[in-house]
């Protein structure tokens, strides 16, 4: 949405699509308008619902979550003891309650009474309440199919004090599953106290968790037929019938994806991102390709696939009660898939019954959704529905079907491959995991792949969305046009996406094609000496950044409102116009609510503190960073941030230790070793502050601006030779930077070289003829220089 000041004060507002396309979309589905509904329970529904009732019960989601009880329970409490080296526990029972003596909060083995069972199948956990409200998910875990004890982190000894013990964040039930283990559910969190207050209509996942509260439906029920009033969804908050593939894939994605909430699930949105921000495709979490890595429940997986993009939807293949598949075997894919081209040989290759039983390589899913365990025994399948690309393996690394799930694992992948292009052919479609491996890795070709794959609409939003966040990695002019495109896209994710990445580089050359109002003329008084050059470029790229961002703080989707509002947070108000301020001050309020919620994770005092130290707070930056390290100590980014924060109140003692601290428990973090080295650098500590600097450099080789600083080091230190090496590095990445020609000419005089000297002058004059510096020391030079 656009604004401007037309014919004295007629403010022209200009819809994009993605607004109005927003609101067809709110009437055609998801929650219906009218008086609020309560929730009334399952058994206000199976009466008149009872086949439904009947295929929900004993399904996962019936067995999600239950009161601990003979009828729930399915481990073995007969004094069962399981001992591993890493941890011990005695399961039994006293007085028809169940317990469990392990290793508790302090690292003492103590008795706990378990209260609820958590899952059915194929492993079942067991909660414990703790003080504060807390309810703690047990890591010994009963797996079901073999009858037997398990530790889920098998091979690691994990102290009491690490997030991940069962007794701390990691494990907590409340804010870790709780939203989708049962229904209409309260987190309840209150940062000041550190306690919960976590409440739920329902134990499990039940009718109203995907239908909505029914209080208004059941009443429009108990009305005789003949004079129920007119209802196109038969008074229930949550349209399941007549919607769209894609409003019923979002309907489960709430649970089913890997995500951020931002605050309790309330039923009343069209748009995911009302109320959650979908996870990218980020490296710990996909393999470049897309294919599943770490633990990310279905929706961006489907989101990839090809039957996603046509229409198929999750009770295309689930039964939506009882979640068994509609199915078995290849018969669930032939209901769309022909037979005679899918279900043979010339299609998979594979002979039906081999060695006297059923193949697996002629099962559709072996091939298309491959499994692999998480928990160790909980086998899920990767839902982007993909062709199997040994190629792909060969070429960025990426798991495939034929020679990592199991079936020739005996076999290279050389092998796998060769007998792919026997059957199917050489000629092989591109895949975007190829650009986006290419862009992991920072490499130079990705960047245009990456502008067109953004801006194409035949791409999935998920991996659009993706590809603009890596585009945050290349700072050219076509990236920063494309994340500027991206602001007025359709789809909410890539408006958030670009909304997170786009950014304005302050120029000294630039001027904006616009009229400046009296504010900005401010800026351009004479009678202001202060007003230098980069004030005036950082300026003018504070007011492009505004001109961009600001209309996504009346955006339709509060996720995108929200991201908009900690971009603009801190910058001078006057750059505003009054109703931008107000829509600003509206979204912050809520983005600060939305991290409140979450302030049992990390991540909500991180994004607190950096909001904080953007508004020019301090000391609540510092109460929220710090906050987030008393959850998770070693959330390194909470760290790295309260030292800038610390060096800034001249706290060095305080910000080395931190940085000491980062290095030691993740000696990988370069910039760790950079900013050390800087701090030390500061301090005078210059033998020090080489080594970190020098580790940084080794670490970061494509990073110019830290061998620009070792070599400023080093020649300080009078490392002569080394302190060239350095700088000419730096000035190899980056030929045009006036910091590193400045640098490298300064060296040279230093040593007596005013030859060399002066064709850097010459060619900090040829590169930015506008600037002093470059006329400053080539005349420096030429009076040093001896007469001829």
């Amino acid at each position: 949405m656009t604004a401007g000041l037309i014919a004295s004060a007629v403010i022209v507002l200009s819809v994009p699509v993605y607004v109005i396309k927003e609101g067809l979309s709110r009437r055609a589905g998801g929650a219906t308008a009218g008086a609020a509904a309560t929730f009334v329970g399952r058994d206000g529904c199976v009466d008149c619902h009872e086949k439904a009732s009947e295929a929900w019960r004993d399904s996962d989601h019936d067995k999600a979550m239950a009161v601990a009880n003979d009828s729930s329970v399915v481990g073995d409490f007969d004094d069962a003891v399981f001992d591993d080296g890493d941890v011990y526990a005695r399961f039994f029972r006293r007085d028809g309650k169940y317990f469990v003596e392990t290793e508790g909060p302090d690292g003492e083995l103590g008795e706990l009474e378990i209260a609820y069972t958590f899952g059915f199948e194929p492993l079942q956990q067991y909660l414990i309440p703790f003080p504060g409200g807390r309810l703690q998910s047990l890591t010994i875990a009963w797996d079901t199919e073999l009858g037997e004890w398990f530790y889920l982190y098998a091979g690691r000894d994990i102290p009491p004090d690490d997030w991940l013990h069962w007794t701390r964040g990691g494990q907590n039930w409340n804010g870790m599953c709780a939203e989708c283990h049962s229904t209409n559910l309260r987190k309840g969190y209150d940062a000041e106290s550190k306690t919960f207050s976590t409440t739920w209509s329902e134990v499990d996942v039940s009718c109203e968790a995907c239908h909505g509260p029914g209080s208004r439906h059941v009443e429009w029920a108990e009305i005789p037929p003949m004079a129920r009033p007119i209802s196109d969804n038969y008074e229930l908050v949550i349209r399941t019938s007549g919607i769209t593939s894609g409003q019923q894939v979002e309907l489960c994605a709430p649970c089913h994806s890997r995500r951020t909430s931002l605050g309790d699930y309330d039923h009343t949105h069209t748009d995911l991102l009302q109320y959650l921000v979908p996870s990218l495709l980020r490296d710990e979490l996909y393999h470049p390709d897309g294919q599943i890595l770490e633990e990310v429940y279905v929706y961006a997986s489907f989101q990839q696939s090809k039957m996603y993009r046509n229409g198929v939807q999750c009770s295309d293949c689930h039964d939506v009660h009882s979640l068994q598949l509609v199915e078995e075997g290849n018969d669930l894919c032939l209901q769309c898939h022909r037979a005679d081209a899918y279900d043979n040989y010339d299609h998979h290759f594979h002979k039906k019954i081999h060695e006297g039983e059923p193949s697996d390589g002629a099962l559709c899913v072996k091939c298309h959704m491959p499994e692999q365990p998480y928990m160790l025994i909980d086998w899920r399948a990767d839902h982007s529905i993909r062709i199997p690309r040994p190629d792909l393996t060969l070429e960025i690394g990426v798991p495939n079907a034929c020679s990592s799930s199991g079936c020739h694992d005996d076999e290279t992948v050389e092998w796998s491959a060769e007998h792919y292009e026997d059957w199917y052919g050489v000629a092989k479609k591109p895949h975007y995991g190829t650009i986006i491996a290419a862009a992991r890795e920072g490499r130079p070709e990705a960047e245009e792949e990456l502008i067109r794959m953004s801006g194409d609409p035949l791409y999935p939003a998920i991996v659009r969305a993706t590809a603009l966040s890596l585009l945050s990695g290349y700072p050219g002019e076509e990236s920063t046009a494309a994340l500027q495109r991206a602001l007025g896209d359709e789809d909410a994710l890539v408006r958030y996406t670009a909304v997170q990445s786009v950014s304005v580089t302050p120029d000294t050359t630039a001027v904006l094609d616009r009229p400046r109002s009296d504010l900005r003329r401010f800026y351009d008084d004479a009678s202001r000496p202060d007003r230098t050059r980069a004030l005036r470029a950082e300026y003018e790229a504070q007011v492009a950044l505004v001109d961009l961002v600001a209309p996504l703080l009346f955006d339709p989707v509060k996720a995108v409102r929200l991201e908009a509002a900690t971009r603009l947070a801190g910058l001078p108000t006057e750059i505003l116009r009054d109703y931008q301020r107000e829509a600003l001050e509206e979204a912050l309020s809520e983005f600060e609510k939305a991290m409140e919620y979450s302030l049992d994770f990390s991540f909500a005092g991180f994004n607190l503190g950096n909001l904080y130290m953007s508004l020019g707070d301090p000391q609540r930056a510092e109460r929220y960073y710090r906050s987030a390290l008393e959850i998770d100590d070693l959330f390194y980014p909470a760290k790295m941030n309260l030292v800038v924060l610390l060096n800034s109140a001249g706290r060095n003692v305080e910000a080395e230790a931190l940085l000491r601290e980062v290095l030691e428990d993740y000696p990988d973090v370069h910039e760790a070793a950079y900013s050390l080295g800087l701090l030390l650098g500061e301090l005078g500590r210059y033998e020090e502050a080489a080594v970190y600097m020098q580790q940084a450099a080794e670490g970061m080789p494509d990073r110019s601006r830290t061998f620009y600083n070792l070599g400023l080091i080093q020649q300080y230190l009078g490392r002569v030779v080394e302190a060239e090496a350095s700088l000419m590095r730096a000035l190899e990445a980056e030929p045009d930077n006036i910091d590193y020609l400045y640098a490298l000419a300064d060296h040279y005089v230093r040593r007596g070289e005013l030859l060399v000297a002066l064709e850097l002058a010459d060619r900090m004059i040829a590169i930015h003829p506008d600037n002093e510096l470059g006329h400053q020391v080539k005349a420096y030079i030429e009076e040093s220089l001896p007469e001829n």
